[in-house]
């Protein structure tokens, strides 16, 4: 018997989430500061994208990645990459 599934951070995460092309000399910490206000939120972004990106110091131009939803106020709901 096998047994398989998908998880999806968006999910996990709630709220809206949105694409975002990867341009050359992005790194995952830089579009944390641009779209969330803080470079910390990388490892969320990586989590989000784990498949299209196995290591989060390799991106490259042209990849197109989700940008979740994260509660970056802490008010208990994920705020919309979209606001900022």
């Amino acid at each position: 018997n096998v047994t398989s599934g998908v998880t999806s951070t968006e999910a996990m995460v709630g709220g809206q989430a949105r694409s975002y092309t990867i341009e050359k000399g992005d790194t995952l910490s830089a579009i944390a500061q641009r779209f969330y206000g803080k470079a910390k939120y990388w490892r969320q972004i990586h989590a989000a994208n784990s498949a299209e990106i196995p290591n989060p110091d390799r991106i490259l131009p042209g990849q197109v990645i989700t940008l979740p939803a994260i509660d970056t106020d802490g008010d208990g709901t994920p705020d919309d990459p979209a606001a900022a």
